[in-house]
């Protein structure tokens, strides 16, 4: 269900949901890392996800000062899951930050990101052979074990040196998000309970290649309160014999901002908490891991959308682009509501109910969401798309996958094309009619 929420109707309110610099030019209309969103637009088509570099190498700064500052014997590692690009990943990367993957296709990108296998961190429920193999042969410095049988099958793979590796507990700590972003809660696919850690980390100890650093936790995602962290702190804590300069990696979650209500603790409130029951609860000498995603990257990016057409509707007057589900499942997996604006018309206008161009009922975007005066061919920009739209995006009715554009200082370049039809077609074995040859040529 969608979740509706009071609307603000001034360009200020709505600049907050952007990243942090953009503003209205001259003209009102919304520049974002220095660029005009109508310009990027008209360049690189819709939809679009717009990426500002300055905002997302400051998001990494922050992480990365915050928990230095806080508990300097520590790192700040990227889960990539939420924005598997290269770009993203070498930009964060740059920033100093490891890489947290969760699949074969995401460490594939953050090695071609440049990302050090050392500071990758591997996770995942149900861990392929391939995928064990891989992390492997590349190096890769942490590996999370999941369930015992992870245990077996990494040990026959390991043949030079030890393979270091964190075991994932279950807190058993409900946190007040969503039903599907829960993660450390009793009977969670996620982890092992606390007799089934005990026993992986006595196997662990007796392995002569694998080595056992440490302890991973996660409760969970969009998490608006820091009580549930430090929950997850004192349940680990619970768990003993872990040795000399243990490692503690406990996750991410913090929530971003997506609407006018919402009021997420800051970075440096999250990691004082974290780090305040570490002080309270661990030992000195351990070493913290954070794995921000959301978080990080969800408030760096936009989303720009076409109008395509605007007819009444039941309740308010239906506003249909050019994208939808296969952009942006966010709203139909978890009810999250975005807020939006015209990118020339910036707050104020009627409400309206912001719609998708997909064959589903489901395929609203944004319900009761005042916009000005909209017509066809306006552009439409949502804020706080960095996380998991680039992800989940999918090629539902045929849509083509959209770029990433990359903004910085009044430059914008495209980091991911937009998909083609033929990139659509590469991979059926029997796609050559020549019917089809004119569009592919036509979108090349």
């Amino acid at each position: 269900m969608l979740i509706d929420r009071p609307a603000a109707t001034t360009g200020d309110d709505l600049l907050d949901l952007f990243p942090e610099g953009s503003h209205l030019d001259g003209r009102g209309h919304l520049r974002v890392g220095g660029c005009s969103l109508a310009e990027v637009a008209e360049r690189f088509g819709t939809p679009a996800l717009v990426v500002d570099e300055t905002a997302l190498r400051n998001r990494a700064r922050d992480y990365r000062d915050a928990l230095g500052r806080h508990w300097p014997n520590s790192q700040t590692v990227f889960a990539s899951k939420s924005f598997p690009c290269t770009e993203v990943v070498r930009t964060l990367v740059e920033e100093g930050l490891g890489v947290d993957v969760a699949g074969g296709g995401e460490l594939v990108t953050a090695l071609a990101a440049g990302a050090d296998p050392e500071h990758i961190v591997m996770h995942g429920n149900a861990k392929t052979d391939e995928e064990l193999a891989m992390a492997v042969a590349a190096g890769v410095g942490t590996v999370v074990i999941d369930n015992l049988r992870d245990l077996e099958r990494l040990e026959k793979l390991v043949t030079d040196g030890r393979q270091a590796v964190l075991l994932r507990v279950i807190p058993e700590v409900d946190a007040d998000t969503h039903a599907a972003m829960m993660t450390g809660h009793r009977g969670s696919k996620f982890g092992l309970t606390a007799d089934q850690a005990a026993e992986a980390a006595a196997r662990v100890r007796r392995s002569p290649r694998l080595r056992l650093d440490g302890l991973h936790v996660h409760v969970g995602s969009q998490l608006m309160e820091t009580a549930p962290f430090r929950r997850a702190v004192e349940a680990v804590a619970a768990l003993p014999g872990l040795g000399r300069h243990p490692v503690y990696d406990l996750g991410g979650g913090l929530g971003v901002r997506y609407t006018y209500t919402d009021r997420p603790p800051t970075i440096e409130e999250y990691v004082k908490a974290l780090t305040d029951a570490a002080r309270d609860h661990l030992p000195g000498d351990a070493r913290l891991i954070v794995e921000p995603g959301r978080s990080l990257v969800g408030p760096t990016a936009v989303t720009l959308y076409r109008v395509v057409t605007v007819k009444p509707g039941g309740h308010r007057p239906l506003v249909a682009v050019d994208g939808g589900m296969a952009d942006n499942l966010e709203p139909m997996l978890y009810g999250q509501r975005f807020e939006a604006t015209l990118v020339d018309r910036v707050g104020g206008g009627e409400a309206c109910d912001l719609v998708g161009r997909h064959c589903e009922s489901g395929d609203t975007l944004i319900r009761d969401v005042p916009l000005s005066s909209p017509r066809a061919g306006d552009i439409v920009a949502v804020p706080a798309t960095g996380a998991y739209c680039h992800s989940l995006a999918n090629n539902y009715n045929g849509a083509r996958r959209p770029p990433v554009v990359f903004c910085r200082d009044g430059e914008a370049w495209e980091a991911v094309r937009r998909e083609t039809y033929a990139d659509m077609l590469r991979r059926d074995t029997r796609a050559g009619h020549p019917r089809a040859l004119p569009f592919l040529l036509a979108d090349a």
